[in-house]
């Protein structure tokens, strides 16, 4: 394997959405993703190595055993704080992107935000560039930068363990009617 894939992890998106939008309620652990599998899925695809950065709002407290848990994974963790009325974890993201646009390697958003389409965008530039979540969730301008890559948590990756109550459109070539007589 030669080169590095950046994997930006937006926890508080991920977890907003699997939560409020897909669930209803708090996820449960073992309903949250398998993040080991998000970093293997994309060294896998685009066979080389992905470096896992995991931003989380540490404003009101600091999870030391969902931190140690990502350190045993491979990722590394960036608790941040700041004001009530700062977005941290979206202003350290955005940093980030900016900051890739110098280095080489290529990039995987885990996010549905429309704030990053613009960074998304400018690094547009050779280099491979993908976002993942959950498909239905996508910010629709993402949709709008060409040759950008996109992968569903659950349908591509497999960071679930159980099926999500998902409804989403299916493409006819994919369609089994046996999923859906049980």
């Amino acid at each position: 394997m030669t080169g590095t894939t950046w994997v930006l992890v937006d926890g508080e998106n991920i977890d907003a959405t699997l939560g409020s939008s897909i669930l209803g309620r708090r996820p449960q652990p073992d309903e949250r993703p398998r993040w080991d599998r998000v970093l293997s899925f994309i060294a896998g695809r685009w066979n080389q190595d992905a470096q896992g950065l995991f931003f989380l709002n540490a404003s009101t407290n600091l999870p030391m055993p969902f931190i140690q848990a990502l350190l045993a994974l491979g990722y590394q963790p960036i608790p941040l704080s700041g004001e009530t009325d700062e977005k941290v974890v979206d202003i350290a993201i955005q940093r980030t992107l900016r900051a890739l646009r110098d280095r080489g390697g290529d990039v995987v958003l885990v996010s549905h935000d429309g704030d990053f389409v613009d960074d998304v965008g400018a690094l547009l530039d050779g280099r491979r560039v993908g976002v993942m979540g959950f498909a239905e969730f996508r910010n629709a301008a993402f949709s709008e930068l060409p040759g950008i890559q996109f992968f569903d948590l659950e349908y591509d990756v497999h960071a679930f363990d159980t099926p999500l109550p998902r409804v989403r459109v299916i493409p006819i070539d994919e369609f089994d009617p046996t999923q859906f007589l049980r």
